[in-house]
């Protein structure tokens, strides 16, 4: 390794200042969130400090990391979703991009977020080594790349979200507000181009971002999502309730596949007596809300928010089966934390799951995605089977406490950071002088 500090980082052998972008980092749910919270974690254990910079919902975080609030506008909050901010909340040129960017009908916060971060960087580049982004992807993660070395953090390509909210759209005039909506995505794959490398968390991914965002493959590293094996254990004193099933969804969102699985559970329904826990908010009055009342599920759902790790553990163990009814996935941490719980696992085949879950009948029940009919079949199948249930969650756990944990995440993460220091290095002394943001 090397022993001293080159032009642009520190040696491979010393600890790392990182500054961690995150737009919104929803603590409880939502895979930003959650990978922001255990991967800056992970990076701590490791001897490396961490400052998260974070638009609203912010971060839970461990102790030893500083947060630096970046608040947007807040235009999409709980309470007052889509609200038009008043003209003495711009203060600056992130607001009025936020502003300019939502009047047209796109979702404003990636870009906006970016010179928010840029603004904040510029006069501390300094104070790190390592810019790291979780896919944002806006226009000033260019800027902040030309101050900081940059890697970025791209889970799937949004592209995919685009193209189911289309495909279930119920008429031209949704599909033109759908299309105006996602065309933040153009920017992600040009921002994502020009970049020296990102992470990748799936090889499943890979191959869609270089379809759909055209990035190309030598720039991309595969780099799996983790989960503490400690926390997401089984519980052995706790008994799992005949016929209860759990699942990880947002509501209305069409890319999780809850209604499928809410038809399925319907089909179910008329055979035996089963209940759902949906780890996720319901949205009043969304689709579905409508479809349960139609089915007349509503008293055999629970829908559970904003609780700790802990008690999403306690869930899963209550739990006969656990179910990612995914149209896609570029990873699924619900699906690992599931598997480490050992609780048995009900998953389709839609994007990475079958990379990410393991072979059917061993560490899971697959299914086709968006097929009520054959989710209904795999959870019938492992409702109707306790031996299989027990070999496939003891399987579950293996594979995961074996592959996918957050230990290993970070220090892969971190053979990346050293790479892109080492890429800098190269580029700067070929230059002839330190560049921007070079080591002191």
């Amino acid at each position: 390794m090397a022993s001293s500090e080159g032009p642009a980082g520190p040696a491979d052998d010393r600890p790392l200042r990182l500054a961690y972008l995150s737009y919104r980092s929803k603590p409880t749910v939502g895979g930003q969130g959650i990978y922001t919270r255990h991967l800056t974690k992970a990076l701590v254990d490791l001897g490396h400090s961490v400052e998260v910079l974070s638009g609203q919902p912010y971060p839970v975080l461990d102790p030893r990391i500083s947060l630096t609030k970046l608040p947007s506008l807040d235009i999409f909050n709980d309470h007052y979703p889509g609200r038009f901010p008043a003209y003495w909340e711009i203060k600056g040129l992130p607001e009025l991009l936020e502003v300019a960017t939502f009047s047209t009908g796109t979702f404003p916060e990636p870009l906006a977020f970016s010179y928010r971060a840029l603004r904040e960087l510029r006069d501390r580049a300094g104070a790190f080594d390592l810019v790291h982004d979780n896919q944002c992807l806006g226009y000033g993660i260019l800027g902040i790349d030309k101050i900081l070395p940059t890697l970025v953090t791209l889970h799937h390509p949004i592209t995919v979200d685009r193209r189911l909210e289309m495909e279930a759209a119920p008429n031209w005039r949704k599909r033109i507000s759908i299309g105006r909506w996602y065309s933040f995505v153009k920017m992600q794959g040009r921002v994502a181009r020009r970049m020296p490398r990102i992470v990748v968390v799936s090889e499943n991914s890979i191959d869609d971002i270089h379809l759909d965002m055209g990035v190309p493959r030598d720039r991309m590293r595969l780099v799996h999502v983790g989960v503490d094996p400690h926390l997401f254990t089984p519980l052995p004193g706790v008994e799992r309730v005949p016929g209860r099933l759990i699942t990880t969804a947002s509501a209305d969102v069409e890319l999780k596949g809850l209604r499928f699985l809410l038809e399925a559970m319907a089909k179910l329904r008329a055979e035996r007596d089963i209940t759902l826990t949906v780890i996720g908010r319901a949205k009043e009055g969304g689709a579905s809300a409508k479809l349960i009342d139609r089915l007349g599920l509503a008293d055999h759902i629970e829908f559970v928010t904003g609780v700790p790790d802990e008690r999403i553990v306690e869930l899963y163990a209550r739990s006969e089966i656990a179910v990612v009814p995914s149209l896609y996935e570029g990873f699924s941490l619900p699906a690992v934390e599931a598997m480490a719980t050992a609780t048995p696992l009900v998953a389709t085949s839609g994007g990475a799951l079958p990379e990410v879950t393991g072979v059917d009948g061993e560490t899971v029940l697959r299914c086709e995605p968006g097929d009520a009919d054959s989710l209904a079949a795999a959870i019938r199948r492992g409702l109707e089977d306790p031996e299989l249930r027990a070999r496939v969650g003891a399987a579950g756990r293996e594979r995961v406490s074996r592959l996918y944990t957050w230990r290993q995440t970070a220090q892969r993460t971190v053979e990346q950071y050293r790479e892109v220091l080492e890429m800098r290095r190269h580029r700067t002394a070929a230059r002839g002088d330190h560049g921007p943001g070079g080591g002191r």
